[in-house]
């Protein structure tokens, strides 16, 4: 029987302390609605542990570990516009050989600099930074922060207004292999607009923030995570632990295995952040619920007060009162400014003509500008390179496979049979043991061929009597949970971690020969490899696709990385 997803709040991080009747694995599949528990660390060493590993995560999630190699932005700003207190100029950035990014830059006028800056992403309203509606304006808000002293950078997200080289919906199978989709590119277009403000010569460089609403504050979120450039911020509508959020642009593969948006938001502590939330979204729980997890994570660094809450009654938005309580926030934090200074209520704006916005209104792109197919064919190229300099790399195999080298694996006997499972997981590996001479041999999908050892053969995740009914249906499933066959290695580790041996021989035959040899690629322990690969399988991204899907795995090394770990 399922649990329906609104159990899975106490379900979600339960520890497991005995081998379960069901492997959780199929009963509680995590979707973007599963309910999680606030993050709960005991020391701020413990955190800062698990806080290594999540950026490591995200990063690699994104397809960006190792990052690319930073090139010119051959920086374009042009159509200044002066308004009163402020000017407005359109920008277009090649944040990779031949990809634009387009924007606008506000700034402060009659002030004297250096100003703190701020990246702002629009989120998903329907006319993207150029949207002005009563529930968000992108432009009423730079204005507002530009005359309060701000220099604002507004840019597209991938596949809105000048930014449309790519489209704004999710990738095929093969660009998941190398970690290319949305919220990569996304990403790494944030990461240089930070670069670009960094060029401006009346920027403070030690005082760039961000803020941004609903898919924009989940940019902000990643941003924040893996940049520490970022000094303060305020993710506006998005830190939940009841949604993640659910455009393709939030939601790459291997993103929240084992973690979520609060956890995520946790990576800014203990830097001032301001958490804005509203009664009618996601964020409706947000003042008893995520703020006072927050709270515990910046009492980590004995700095709470650099966590702060506001909540409004509205729909999902960014609307002035949301704008305002940013505003204040900001002006203390930043501007070391009275937040109650009229000076920072929000003042009467007009926004400019679109075709005074936008950067390619009556230009083209340059000529070098790429199409789709041929700028994920510039990214595995990229990929490739970066996999040929850096070698193989068991750290980015072990990321992409999500995989786990328990600490504890529990075991139930009954005679000749035993079900494994890591503590805290609830996870199940059935096996058959044969009692004999020592050390013992794993065996997946084979016979020993030494009838006198010992021997564990045990059956994987979703193959013989462990098939069964998981729920794969949800679009975002990967952002959350494992393939099979990554489960599948993962019974591998399992299991020659309750062996606990110095050298295990490890006994496979058929698919199950590839599935042993990821594992043994990664396994801190010593393996004696008898795995002969099926002469049909050499690694190729058609052969990933069709015969065992692993998100990331060719930005990791692929095969030839794999098989140079085992030698």
């Amino acid at each position: 029987m399922r649990i329906a997803t609104s159990l899975l709040l106490s379900l979600s991080y339960v520890v497991f302390a005995q081998v379960p009747a069901e492997d959780s694995r199929n009963v509680t599949v995590i979707t973007l609605d599963t309910h999680f528990s606030p993050p709960v660390f005991k020391s701020r060493a413990e955190w800062e542990t698990r806080a290594a590993h999540l950026r490591k995560q995200i990063q690699f999630a994104a397809g960006l570990l190792p990052m690319p190699e930073k090139r010119p932005l051959g920086v374009q700003v042009f159509g200044r516009i002066e308004r009163k207190g402020y000017t407005v100029e359109k920008v277009l950035l090649e944040t990779m050989p031949g990809f634009y990014l387009g924007g606008n830059l506000y700034r402060p006028l009659g002030r004297s600099g250096p100003f703190p800056a701020i990246v702002s992403p629009h989120g998903h309203w329907a006319y993207g930074r150029l949207e002005n509606t009563n529930l968000a304006s992108i432009p009423g808000r730079c204005i507002n922060l530009a005359r309060q002293g701000f220099v604002v950078f507004s840019y597209d997200m991938v596949g809105y207004d000048d930014t449309m080289q790519m489209p704004h919906v999710a990738t095929g199978k093969r660009e998941q292999l190398w970690g290319f989709g949305l919220l990569g590119m996304q990403l790494w277009d944030s990461i240089r607009a930070i670069d670009f403000l960094e060029t401006i010569p009346d920027v403070d460089r030690e005082r760039i923030g961000a803020t941004g609403a609903s898919g924009g504050a989940t940019q902000i979120l990643m941003l924040q995570a893996i940049d520490d450039r970022i000094k303060f911020s305020s993710p506006v509508n998005m830190i939940s632990s009841i949604y993640q959020g659910g455009s393709p642009c939030e939601n790459a593969p291997l993103l929240r295995i084992g973690t979520n948006n609060m956890e995520i938001a946790a990576l800014m502590a203990p830097r001032p952040m301001l958490m804005v939330s509203t009664t009618q979204d996601w964020t409706k729980n947000t003042p008893r619920v995520e703020f006072p997890a927050m709270q515990a994570m910046y009492r980590l660094y004995d700095k709470e007060v650099n966590v702060q809450t506001y909540e409004v009654d509205a729909p999902h938005n960014y609307n002035r009162e949301s704008r305002e309580a940013v505003y204040r926030f900001f002006a203390k934090t930043v501007l070391g400014a009275d937040p109650k200074s009229p000076d920072f209520a929000e003042k009467g704006f007009t926004p400019e003509k679109p075709n005074d916005l936008l950067a390619l209104f009556n230009r083209t792109l340059p000529l070098n500008a790429l199409k789709y197919a041929q700028i994920v064919d510039q990214w595995v190229l990229n990929a490739q390179k970066q996999n040929a300099q850096s070698g193989p790399d068991r750290e980015r195999i072990m990321l992409s496979l999500a995989a786990d080298w328990p600490g504890k694996v529990l075991a139930d006997t009954a005679g000749d049979r035993v079900v494994l499972s890591r503590a805290g997981v609830g996870d199940r590996v059935a096996g058959i043991w044969h009692e004999g001479t020592h050390p013992a041999a794993l065996l997946v999908d084979a016979d020993n061929p030494d009838a006198a050892q010992s021997s564990l053969k045990i059956t994987v995740f979703q193959t013989g009597a462990a098939v069964a009914p998981r729920d794969r249906s949800n679009s975002m499933f990967l952002t959350f949970n494992k393939t099979d066959d990554a489960e599948r290695v993962q019974d591998i580790l399992t299991a020659l971690k309750w062996l606990n041996q110095d050298s295990t021989k490890l006994v496979c035959r058929g698919k199950a020969a590839v599935w042993c040899t990821l594992a043994a690629s990664v396994s801190p322990k010593k393996v004696q490899l008898d795995a002969p690969i099926p002469p049909s399988f050499h690694g190729t991204d058609q052969e990933w696709v069709d015969l065992m899907f692993i998100p990331n795995i060719q930005r990791a090394g692929g095969w030839p990385a794999v098989l140079k770990l085992v030698k």
